[in-house]
């Protein structure tokens, strides 16, 4: 079992930067953080793998948010900047124990989930 809690969520303006943390209990073999916006599906916005180092992002947030790992705090972090009122949603962190992955950013990629924390965009 992985225990995953998120924090950092709020309310900010558009332009603004916000920092996303996801405490993890154990390292497994990539971590991701998703979003859902009401009425939509779970989108996957960054993904890490924890052996590699090596990032991926989804296009709609390329350039705007970085994905990154303190592995002596089992720590996960999403930095948001540059925010805009499409960003908001409830953004939950995700890890997989299993190696083998057809889409990183895939939801079904991810065996264990956070509760989420939400991000509130205004205009």
């Amino acid at each position: 079992q992985v225990q995953l809690v998120e924090s950092g969520g709020g309310s900010v303006q558009a332009g603004g930067s916000l920092r996303l943390s996801c405490a993890f209990s154990r390292r497994t073999y990539r971590m991701g953080w998703f979003r859902q916006a009401p009425g939509k599906e779970r989108e996957g916005v960054a993904a890490i793998y924890i052996g590699a180092g090596s990032t991926y992002y989804g296009d709609s947030v390329k350039g705007r948010l970085t994905i990154s790992l303190d592995n002596a705090k089992n720590t996960l972090y999403l930095q948001m900047n540059s925010l805009k009122p499409e960003d908001t949603a409830m953004y939950y962190c995700a890890a997989a124990s299993f190696g083998t992955a057809l889409q990183t950013l895939g939801v079904t990629s991810y065996n264990y989930w956070g509760q989420g924390t939400q991000v509130t965009v205004s205009s």
